[in-house]
């Protein structure tokens, strides 16, 4: 086991390392050179300090992300190598002897151990954010949102994994197909639920105020043929600079959103081609395709989980402490190779992703036809999130479920030279 934990932690200092290497040496950021001085160079919007702090800010950011996601798996490693996660399920069976008591204990000591360790990780990313002048949240505040996201996704989790055993036990070969089809209802379910439920736990929604801005909105909606009655705002303010606005919810829960500090730092024109860029979404019926997507990858993955799954304990069952896929103490390796599996996806899903925003962003401008007051709108978001215009290539295939700033202005150039 040490030597495995040796193993471990040395293939992480080196990949950290690489991360450094490539974000904070290799890679350049600055815009192409037949684009120095147009309106997608960074250098004609942005003040020479926000040129330093969005690098900055940017690069430590990324960072941050790519040494993260191998941290979580490395913690779900040792809790299995340990014989921690068997321990935590003697502590639940010690507890009750009903299966899902048993579970939702399990899963408990499984979620409170993951978050103490990953807190000065969390803590970092606040601090950064904090010291940017991104997040005005104050830290008790903060901490709140933590413990609802805790709570929150230990509740959800608890249900998931009391089922998704309960199939394993009953399903043995069969049980990855079988949680497939009841997750089409349950994530159907969760997108209605959170935007009445799961949202206002976080912050305080309410219709738009300016009166005379959601009406022009609505008459964008109704060339549209979009049946909206209300535009939502939401007092991010609170919380962040940043800017934002956004579709969430299906059916009779559906909503446009646009956060407070959006409304401050952008014009009406630009406000209503951000709108219409929302309204795209909805006309091409992109949050049903997204649906379609996720459910399709989580298939192959659900299959390429329980494959992997059955390889790894029949090879290393007694090195992971793991005698069956039918006991609690398999869950760290499933969710280990569902967080590798996802990472891998994220190039297929950010790809679709980023040929649907710039469908919509298309859609806004020939509805808008207000090319200035879009330029404008990407260049404030950027200045606002201290954005990189042009981020490193890997970067942008695994984070970036938009096209780049770069992207985004120069397709909204050359459209406007074809008009």
């Amino acid at each position: 086991m040490r030597k495995w934990l040796t193993r471990s932690i040395l293939l992480y200092f080196v990949y950290g390392l690489a991360v450094y290497w490539y974000l904070f040496i290799f890679s350049g950021s600055s815009v192409p050179a037949p684009y120095e001085g147009t309106s997608a160079d960074p250098a004609t919007f942005m003040t020479g300090r926000e040129l330093v702090l969005s690098q900055e800010y940017s690069t430590i950011r990324n960072f941050l992300y790519f040494v993260t996601i191998p941290f979580e798996w490395f913690l779900l490693f040792v809790f299995m190598i340990t014989g921690f996660s068997r321990k935590m399920q003697d502590w639940s069976n010690a507890t009750s002897k009903i299966f899902s008591f048993q579970s939702a204990i399990y899963f408990f000591w499984l979620s409170l151990f993951i978050s103490i360790l990953s807190f000065p990780v969390d803590m970092i990313g606040y601090q950064l954010s904090k010291m940017y002048h991104i997040t005005t949240q104050s830290f008790s505040a903060w901490m709140k949102d933590q413990l609802i996201d805790f709570w929150v996704n230990y509740l959800l989790m608890t249900v998931i994994i009391i089922v998704l055993y309960w199939l394993i036990k009953r399903f043995e070969k069969r049980w990855w197909l079988y949680a497939w089809f009841l997750s089409i209802p349950f994530s159907l379910f969760l997108m209605f639920f959170q935007p009445v439920v799961i949202d206002p736990l976080y912050n305080d929604f309410y219709p738009l105020q300016n009166k005379e801005l959601e009406e022009k909105i609505l008459e964008l909606a109704d060339q549209a043929n979009i049946p909206a009655e209300h535009v939502y705002e939401v007092n991010m303010s609170e919380k962040t600079n940043a800017l934002n606005a956004y579709v969430t919810g299906i059916g009779s829960n559906s909503r446009i959103v646009l956060w407070d500090t959006t409304l401050t730092r952008l014009s009406e024109e630009e406000i209503l081609f951000i709108m219409a860029h929302e309204m795209g979404h909805y006309v091409m019926n992109h949050i049903y395709v997204g649906i379609a997507g996720y459910l399709l990858l989580s298939l192959v993955g659900l299959f390429l989980i329980d494959k992997l799954m059955r390889l790894f304990i029949k090879r290393n069952g007694k090195f992971l402490k793991i005698r069956s896929m039918k006991e609690l103490p398999s869950f760290p390796l499933f969710l280990l190779l569902l967080g590798v599996l996802t990472f891998a996806s994220s190039p297929l899903s950010n790809t679709v992703a980023r040929y649907q925003e710039k469908s919509a962003d298309m859609y806004a401008i020939e509805m808008t036809g207000n090319h200035e007051a879009a330029i404008q709108s990407f260049q404030e978001l950027s200045r606002a999130g201290l954005s990189q215009v042009n981020p490193p290539t890997l970067v942008k295939i695994f984070r970036y479920t938009h096209p780049t700033m770069l992207e985004r202005i120069l397709y909204l150039e050359e459209h406007k030279k074809t008009e």
